[in-house]
């Protein structure tokens, strides 16, 4: 599920994507085979592609991202179908443009950036699944391509305030000529997920948080600040604000202690660091599941800190939002997956938990559906960078 406003109503409409798959292919999809957007309601708003009742599943990223590509205040459908680029109209769904890939194994996500200096992100950056990406402008035209670890979401950032961004394309900077201006070194298997963020209280600089065989953090120039080896697999981390009793940022995480051969085997843990890389603490649970994925939700209520959001816990653990001190703020009462965000302009942050059957709204508080403003609302940099590995920024409000 992807959320944003498609029709320009001013509230958040929900995007239900099905991908191809096979049964053998351990990574899926490669592209879209349907997708049906959805009011909040649960009015069919639009439909295209033909659903299957047996569509592939969540094993990699599916390439498809809600963003506002042309700059007219109206969000578009950026995807891979039919072994192509779509770009389609948000509110309707019908096909605006399409544009041969630059390779046929450019299909693992989609990533819009700003490399070409316009005043909104415009550019677009598809990759293969771990080996190379391809930097495409507006008008889909070829601007570089890069060969590494690239991991799997690279995320973008303008790290030197130029007005380009930067690529942290897994474990390599590259900027927006697609010239490699530093390596980490040496990490072993590759970038599970990246963040930014200025973690030490009153830095002017951001400094780069990444997940993978270890978790490292990074200053923009390429020195390695320090590394967290007290984990088997820093599968997830992210930034925020989790605790006042510790100064600046605080890097909450997943490690994937015991990789087992079903969803409810082997097991994982949600760890926390202070901004330094020590382990405040780690957590050892009581049930299996080891494929947990977990980001920061910051405006869930009026409280001042930030909060971790686990699912897909396996082991009977619905979706949590866990507070700083690994204390449970709600558990919800269903399991599924889960998309969340601001849904009407409110700004507070709605959890949607889904499943093949329903989708559930939770808030903190009851509100209506109807939307504060009547203009649409704009896409955040989180919800159009959209990933089974959610990178992400961390910035003061």
């Amino acid at each position: 599920m992807y959320l944003g406003d498609l029709t320009g109503s001013g509230r958040m409409d929900m995007l239900v994507v099905q991908p191809d798959g096979g049964i053998d292919d351990r990574y899926v999809p490669h592209q879209v085979e349907a997708m049906t957007a959805y009011s909040l309601e649960g009015k069919i708003l639009w439909q295209v592609g033909e659903p299957s009742d047996h569509p592939g599943g969540p094993g990699s990223d599916y390439p498809v991202q809600i963003y506002d590509i042309d700059g007219d205040g109206y969000n578009e459908v950026l995807c891979v179908m039919e072994k192509q680029f779509f770009i389609l109209d948000g509110k309707t769904g019908e096909k605006k443009s399409s544009y041969p890939l630059p390779s046929e194994e450019a299909h693992d996500c989609i990533i819009i950036a700003n490399l070409s200096g316009n005043s909104f992100p415009q550019d677009i950056i598809l990759k293969d699944r771990y080996h190379q990406m391809w930097a495409l402008d507006k008008d889909f035209e070829r601007l570089w391509t890069h060969k590494g670890n690239i991991g799997h979401y690279p995320w973008v950032f303008d790290f030197d305030g130029d007005g380009y961004d930067e690529v942290m394309a897994g474990y390599d900077l590259v900027n927006a000529k697609g010239e490699k201006l530093w390596s980490c070194q040496p990490l072993d298997d590759h970038a599970d997920c990246i963040w930014v963020g200025k973690v030490e209280p009153d830095s002017k600089k951001h400094q780069i948080v990444i997940g993978g065989s270890v978790t490292v953090m990074y200053d923009h120039r390429g020195q390695e600040l320090w590394r967290y080896e007290g984990s088997v697999e820093s599968q997830h981390i992210s930034l925020g604000k989790f605790r006042d009793d510790y100064p600046g940022l605080q890097v909450a995480g997943l490690d994937r202690i015991i990789r087992g051969d079903r969803e409810d085997t082997g097991k994982d843990g949600l760890f926390l660091l202070d901004l330094q890389g020590k382990e405040i603490w780690k957590e050892d649970r009581d049930s299996n599941g080891w494929l947990t994925i977990m980001e920061t939700i910051r405006n869930w209520d009026d409280q001042a800190l930030d909060y971790i959001l686990a699912y897909r816990r396996g082991g009977g653990v619905n979706p949590t939002i866990y507070d700083g001190y690994m204390q449970p703020v709600v558990t919800f009462p269903v399991d599924g997956y889960v998309a969340y965000g601001d849904l009407i302009g409110n700004g507070y942050d709605s959890v949607i938990i889904y499943d093949q059957d329903y989708a559930y709204v939770y808030a903190s508080q009851p509100f209506s559906l109807h939307p504060i403003e009547d203009r649409p609302i704009k896409q955040s940099k989180r919800l159009y960078s959209v990933t089974l590995y959610p990178g992400g920024e961390y910035e003061k409000e």
